[in-house]
């Protein structure tokens, strides 16, 4: 694994891979997953799936034992002023769903930081590598570290990318299936394909450092999309 972290491999425009799993899945076959796989990180999801906050601070441990960050998308676009609670929980980084204002984006960044950066209050014993660090090393440390990805799911998001690609935000990763039904009620729209759609982002974010994550499902489509530009997968 690159000790380069891997918010800064996104920064950096490298490619990395991620993987969907449950949160119930056990020790030896989320092993299994990630080292088959060569995944760089998790993906655990509370808007379409059952979740508790024990089984969320129980799978990030035990992806902790395996050093693999666990990415989490919190259940609902409102929720954003959360995301401090959430992470307290354990995550490595969070994917707010269905994100289309510029609000939100500012709401969830304020959240997700610390001071000076956020607003993000300080405590939780679950926080990912919190042990042993000095209140302002381990805010730093964590500023630098986790990762934050705003979703686009709607063609009113893709028409406003840039806007939602503020400071602080990571990543723009897209939901392919909401964004499908978002444009059959905009048939006359210059952009009526979820790839036209990620070409349009990829180039309205050029010299952004906030990256582009496509949900391509499987290795196979890896390579069309990063001839497209993007930079993230998640299968």
């Amino acid at each position: 694994m690159s000790e380069t972290n891997l918010k800064q491999r996104i920064r950096d425009g490298e490619h990395v891979f991620g993987a969907s799993v449950s949160m119930t899945i056990d020790h030896d076959s989320l092993a299994e997953r990630v080292e088959k796989g060569g995944y760089d990180f998790v993906a655990v999801d509370s808007q379409h799936s059952a979740y508790s906050e024990d089984r969320l601070v129980a799978f990030c441990n035990m992806a902790d034992v395996l050093d693999i960050p666990v990415n989490f998308r919190i259940k609902h676009t409102r929720n954003a002023y959360l995301i401090g609670n959430y992470l307290d929980l354990g995550p490595s980084g969070i994917e707010v769903p269905q994100v289309e204002l510029e609000t939100t984006v500012d709401e969830a960044v304020a959240s997700f930081y610390y001071p000076q950066q956020g607003i993000r209050s300080w405590g939780g014993g679950a926080r990912k590598n919190s042990a042993g660090r000095e209140r302002l090393e381990y805010a730093d440390w964590w500023n630098n570290y986790g990762m934050l990805w705003m979703q686009i799911e709607s063609i009113e998001a893709v028409s406003h990318a840039r806007r939602l690609a503020k400071t602080g935000v990571d990543c723009l990763s897209f939901g392919p299936t909401d964004l499908t039904f978002s444009m059959e009620g905009h048939p006359n729209h210059a952009l009526q394909t979820v790839d036209a759609c990620v070409q349009y982002v990829v180039k309205e974010l050029e010299g952004n450092p906030t990256a582009v994550c496509f949900r391509n499902g499987n290795p196979s489509t890896r390579e069309k999309y990063a001839d497209m530009g993007v930079t993230v997968f998640l299968e």
